[in-house]
């Protein structure tokens, strides 16, 4: 069962590493020819497309009134807490949330800021929805730390306001860019 998990682990590799923005210039190679580090790290120029829609966020969110009842995103939340498969389920329902909250705020006159960085948002997860293993009927079990860490996403779109899950998804949208898809990319286990 074990040998079966490592073979959709790299399945999952391979796809999230053939499709990133922006290839490394020397990408670590696996048996399969996986590139683990496609996804690090974006360009300057979407580093800087990332950084005006912060920002313009940011503005749109001083106008608006918002609160949450809970942090979303806490700052102790590290997907290499994760065992390195649960890493992509991880993210996966990040950018979910993350894309779903941003269309909705592009919807508004934040549309042509928001353009390009949902472009690579959504390119990003469709290459890594491929990674997501299919629910198991029999192997390894998700942790209680993906486990809640995926309850917590689902409660907050059901409780939460609009406004706090574009305050939420705004705050965390470097960590999910830089820290979270590096965590991903690379693989390896926590030290």
């Amino acid at each position: 069962m074990a040998a079966a998990w490592v073979l959709v682990l790299v399945t999952a590799m391979l796809a999230l590493a053939r499709a990133g923005p922006v290839p490394t210039s020397k990408p670590t190679m696996t048996e399969k020819g996986c590139h683990m580090g496609w996804f690090q790290p974006l360009s300057p120029r979407e580093l800087e497309g990332f950084k005006k829609a912060k920002d313009a966020l940011e503005e749109s969110l001083l106008l608006k009134n918002w609160s949450c009842s809970s942090r979303l995103f806490p700052r102790t939340r590290d997907l290499t807490q994760l065992q390195v498969w649960e890493r992509p389920v991880a993210l996966e329902a990040e950018l979910d949330l993350t894309l779903r909250v941003l269309g909705a705020a592009a919807d508004s006159s934040l549309g042509v800021v928001l353009d390009q960085p949902l472009r690579t948002l959504r390119h990003i997860h469709s290459k890594l929805q491929a990674c997501v293993p299919a629910q198991p009927t029999a192997g390894p079990r998700p942790s209680g730390r993906l486990h809640h860490w995926l309850h917590r996403l689902q409660e907050a779109t059901r409780k939460e306001s609009q406004g706090c899950l574009e305050a939420s998804v705004t705050f965390n949208l470097f960590r999910l860019l830089v820290r979270d898809l590096r965590s991903v990319a690379s693989g390896d286990l926590p030290t």
